[in-house]
């Protein structure tokens, strides 16, 4: 363990990675100029590729998924848990609701806008293979298993990786940097890891692209089912596209604190507006009993979904594998760059047990009520006839406004929901350009305004064109195309995640409160068995061995001088169960 192992990271002037800035733009420009020129080429090569993947490597999509929640919960109920993102006496930088809404509208805010009741009422009416439709408790459960703690532990392993790296031991931000217990500083910092940002920017580009136009698309729905205007046409999205890019641009390069943080709240407040509303003047009584049958059959069918693969199913079961469970964890790891380092971003300060649990649970519960309001507003409206439904035309954007249109003030409700699907965009696409702002930049932590404000701008010039050279075509298939490029480099992360895992298992190991704990349970153990040893040779009795223990002062174990420096780095002192003072305290952090 070297002196510089464990210090907080040094600021530094943001200074531009020529290869991983040039790269990556030029691999942006070359797949929309393939989107804009031959759309139907992009899409038939996207079809087929996103085919072979999902029918030959669904099983390592839906066996990394599982292993990175059991690994996500084993560092928050083992030994690791106490363990701080950053030196021992760093605090929280932001309130605890603030970091719950911030991490919240960045991870999936805006899906479940568009999801919200589309999701539960499909499953309603077109149960999965093998299960029974028009079930509650099939359509929930299949739901939540989609949106539960499989994307979010994806989203708490990178961004665990991530926040232990830099703020607990000083290497820079980026995705790579997580790679040097594994492969070493210097293969970390080569063209390895240039590899991995580049990889890392491109998903989260071509991701945020996607949901800026189907943002686009659900808010030119909610003004048409409104009444404001008539269908309307392209220019219209591109207008709203522009707008909303001005808007994210304008926030992040505001910052996190303020920005993205204001934003946050606000949407949180207008959520629960939202939801609250729903649930007063919608089938309360239904809520309220879809609640606990939501959360019952979601972990009663969580293992048995969680094994559920191409083995266990008839040919129209791998069909639906490949259209839904195996499609949402591609798209989920193609969030995971952005949306982990994000989490890390906002995270210095808490302990790993605060982490696993701030980003599992919480968002998790929310999730369950969301569904429950929304989709069990759904579920009842199809069942008592006033909601028609057809599983194979109904668009996600158009679902949730025909649900409101069938409770008082549909106006005022529609309104807010395109307000919210708006902001929901804008804190998330922000965050989204700090980050590969800060891939960009070499770790910045705070990126250059003028690297931010170009991934910005680059993000909502695509998704224009893309809608623009879409026409008036209501599938977009060149917004589709490069949908399922985001998700197609989701499978390279694949791997990439399971090597942060590995190589954070590996930085826990050696941690100075887990070392420092491990020599002291050696000592204590070597006392144990020598007086046990004395009494059985009746060296000592044990009236003289208790009245020994009672003056005996257990000293903590002394350390080497690379130790002793490599823990006094991080501000603590350690305790007689191995944690710091701070470390040990984990339970107080939150402000």
């Amino acid at each position: 363990m070297t002196d510089n192992q464990f210090r907080p990271p040094a600021r530094s002037r943001p200074q531009l990675d020529p290869t991983v800035f040039g790269v990556t733009a030029a691999l942006v420009i070359g797949f929309v100029a393939w989107g804009l020129l031959g759309p139907d080429s992009l899409k038939t090569t996207t079809d087929t590729a996103l085919g072979w993947i999902t029918n030959n490597l669904g099983w390592l999509f839906v066996a990394s998924a599982s292993g990175f929640v059991i690994f996500a919960v084993y560092l928050a109920v083992s030994k690791y848990g106490k363990i701080p993102l950053g030196r021992d006496d760093d605090k929280p930088e932001y309130r605890t609701i603030s970091w719950i809404a911030m991490m919240f509208s960045a991870g999936m805010g805006i899906g479940l806008m568009f999801f919200g009741s589309y999701e539960p009422l499909f499953h309603f009416v077109s149960a999965p293979p093998e299960m029974s439709p028009e079930d509650v408790r099939t359509a929930m459960a299949t739901t939540m298993f989609h949106w539960g703690f499989h994307p979010w532990a994806m989203y708490a392993v990178v961004g665990l990786a991530i926040a232990y790296g830099t703020y607990r031991c000083g290497r820079n931000q980026l995705i790579s940097s997580v790679f040097a217990p594994l492969l070493g500083q210097g293969r970390a910092n080569g063209p390895i890891g240039k590899v991995i940002d580049i990889l890392a920017i491109f998903a989260t580009l071509f991701g945020t692209v996607a949901s800026l136009g189907l943002g686009a698309l659900q808010i030119g729905s909610g003004i048409n089912k409104v009444g404001w205007m008539d269908n309307p046409g392209t220019m219209l999205l591109v207008a709203i596209v522009a707008i909303l890019t001005a808007c994210f641009v304008a926030s992040a390069v505001s910052g996190i604190s303020k920005g993205i943080q204001w934003l946050s709240n606000t949407n949180m407040v207008l959520a629960l507006v939202l939801a609250i509303f729903v649930f007063v003047v919608g089938p309360t009584v239904f809520i309220l009993d879809v609640i606990p049958t939501s959360l019952g059959a979601y972990l009663n069918d969580l293992p048995f979904f969680s094994a559920r693969s191409g083995a266990t199913v008839s040919a129209d079961g791998q069909e639906w594998l490949a259209s839904w469970t195996i499609f949402y964890w591609a798209w989920w790891v193609s969030w995971t760059p952005f949306v982990g380092m994000f989490l890390a971003k906002i995270s210095k300060g808490r302990t790993i047990r605060e982490f696993v649990i701030g980003v599992m649970v919480i968002p998790v519960t929310v999730s369950l009520v969301w569904f429950a309001i929304f989709g069990g507003t759904a579920i009842r409206e199809y069942s008592d006839g006033v909601l028609p439904f057809d599983p194979g035309t109904a668009a996600s954007e158009d679902t949730l406004f025909d649900v409101l249109a069938n409770l008082p003030w549909t106006g005022i409700a529609s309104a807010l929901v395109m307000l919210l699907v708006a902001i929901f965009f804008v804190s998330g696409a922000d965050s989204a350009s700090l980050v590969m702002g800060t891939l960009s930049e070499r770790g910045a932590e705070e990126p250059r305004r003028s690297t931010t404000i170009f991934w910005g701008v680059l993000t909502g010039a695509v998704a224009a064109l893309l809608l623009a050279m879409g026409g008036d075509d209501p599938n977009h298939e060149a917004l589709e195309g490069i949908k399922q490029m985001a998700i197609l480099a989701a499978l390279p992360f694949v791997i990439v995640m399971i090597g942060m895992c590995v190589s954070l298992y590996m930085d826990l190991r050696r941690d100075p409160l887990i070392v420092s704990r491990q020599i002291l349970t050696g000592q204590v153990d070597e006392h144990v068995r020598k007086q046990a040893v004395d009494i059985a040779t009746g060296a000592i009795s044990v009236d003289e061995l208790a009245d020994i223990n009672e003056v005996t002062e257990i000293v903590p174990p002394e350390v080497d001088g690379d130790d002793q420096g490599s823990y006094a780095s991080t501000g603590g002192n350690s305790s007689s169960d191995g944690s710091s003072d701070a470390g040990s305290s984990a339970g107080s952090r939150s402000e």
